[in-house]
């Protein structure tokens, strides 16, 4: 067991603590992984100090955000986790329409204190996973498409490197380092802080479309269909899910496995309720839910669905298109979904993500209509082998129908090969990158990038 790092004014967690067994859990009951030492940060330079202790002690660090990482990489065997959690602060400033939050802070954290200016930048679909991990990764949601990626709306952070300092990241301060976290994960250090730009956001009109089984495809097809002419203020993803047993859903519905579409438009009420009327008039659907609803609302709806604690399995890929083939195979596989928890959804990921160009940041898929992320998920860890082989066999008759590589938050420890291609054409870039700021590869609780140099260097 590693001695305990000095001049740390946050609490250091070790084996034996009484909270030691409650504090390396993460959100994936799946991952059970024994740390050395958890220390929850409540600063950078408790930050500096965690890094400069694992690297002089040849250490494996991970970075735990909102902790909601499917292959679980906010937390190790051994080593130590640099824990966020404790770091939340938020600035808003509404003339400039900008934020900085700290590490720590989740979506829901964000959307609450940007809410009260009327403002957002666009997030997840779940509040409680961390601002770190998804945009580092990425990052989309229901504003995707009127505003880009999370990255794409990052305007600076603060990173600790390998060497234990703290250096901003930003289009004129270590310009590499701002492009490389833009899509690279947590390759590069521990993202301290991040500033994003803000949109006016205040009410959207969202909710579920559910429609019968035996629909399926054309379902598949109206919605691949919608999205080709549906202005940008329309966002909408499709999804296989079993009906909640309770409110507002009807009794009748309840424990029904269905096709839907949940769509969210930010738009005046009259104006959104036209946009969504083909997906209305299709059918008809069995159920059509979506009113105006304040947007931190909207962040939250599915957050009692996918509570802390249960065992996830998840795989995903780009899609160029849904073609006839693929669609063919999701009606075979969607409607075996396993738990009410499982999930198979479809998000958007053409217009304004596509204004952006695939060498701006490290996120390099911009050529792609469609991510799908297929989630087995249960409550039971023994039944979860099962399940995770209806996950398998399902990505596996999708996979030849999609790009090569996956949205990098949706990979579970697919190997490295894997999550080369998910970096795409970027991934040489991101190698002396990471060479330069993290040589001996400290950082490697992640989606890995081997520390490389240029061949011509």
């Amino acid at each position: 067991m590693s001695e305990l790092p000095q001049g740390i004014r946050g609490r250091v967690i070790r084996p034996g603590d009484a909270d030691y067994e409650s504090a390396r859990r993460v959100y994936n009951a799946n991952i059970d992984r024994r740390p050395d030492l958890i220390v929850r940060c409540v600063d950078v330079a408790d930050v500096m100090r965690c890094v400069s202790y694992a690297r002089e002690r040849g250490l494996a660090i991970a970075i735990r955000g909102g902790g909601h990482s499917a292959p679980g990489f906010g937390t190790c065997d051994g080593g130590v986790v640099i824990d966020l959690s404790s770091m939340k602060g938020i600035r808003v400033d509404p003339g400039a329409r900008t934020a900085r939050a700290e590490g720590g802070s989740t979506w829901a954290d964000l959307d609450h204190a940007t809410h009260a200016f009327g403002l957002a930048t666009p997030g997840g679909i779940v509040s409680t996973t961390g601002i770190g991990g998804l945009t580092t990764g990425g990052g989309f949601g229901y504003l995707s498409r009127s505003y880009g990626l999370s990255c794409d709306n990052l305007i600076s952070a603060d990173v600790v490197t390998a060497d234990g300092e703290l250096r901003i990241a930003s289009p004129t301060q270590n310009e590499d380092l701002f492009w490389a976290i833009r899509g690279g994960g947590g390759n590069f250090g521990v993202v301290t802080s991040f500033e994003f730009r803000l949109h006016p956001v205040r009410d959207m009109y969202a909710g579920p479309i559910l429609y019968s089984l035996d629909q399926t495809a054309g379902v598949l097809r109206l919605y691949r269909d919608f999205l080709r002419t549906a202005p940008r203020e329309m966002s909408a993803f499709f999804a296989f899910l079993i009906v909640p047993s309770h409110a507002p859903f009807p009794e009748h519905l309840w424990g029904k496995t269905l096709p839907g579409i949940m769509c969210a438009c930010n738009a005046d009420p009259a104006v959104a309720e036209s946009m969504i009327r083909p997906l209305r008039e299709f059918g008809p659907p069995l159920l059509a839910l979506p009113h105006s609803m304040p947007y931190p609302f909207l962040q939250s709806l599915f957050d009692g669905l996918v509570p802390h604690g249960l065992h996830h399995y998840w795989k995903g890929d780009f899609v160029r298109d849904l073609t006839e083939e693929a669609i063919a195979e999701h009606v075979k596989f969607g409607p075996r979904l396993p738990t009410a928890q499982s999930i198979m959804h479809i998000y958007p990921l053409d217009g304004a993500v596509q204004d952006v160009g695939p060498t701006e940041t490290a996120f390099a898929y911009r050529d792609v209509r469609f991510v799908h992320v297929i989630s087995a998920i249960s409550a039971d860890s023994g039944s979860l082998p099962a399940y995770r082989e209806w996950a398998q066999e399902y990505w596996a008759a999708l996979h030849p129908h999609s790009a090569a590589g996956s949205y990098m938050n949706f990979l579970m420890e697919e190997g490295e090969e894997r999550a080369a291609k998910s970096y795409g054409g970027n991934r040489e870039r991101l190698a002396p990158i990471k060479a330069k700021y993290d040589p001996e590869n400290l950082f490697r609780v992640n989606q890995n990038i081997q520390p490389t140099q240029r061949a011509s260097a």
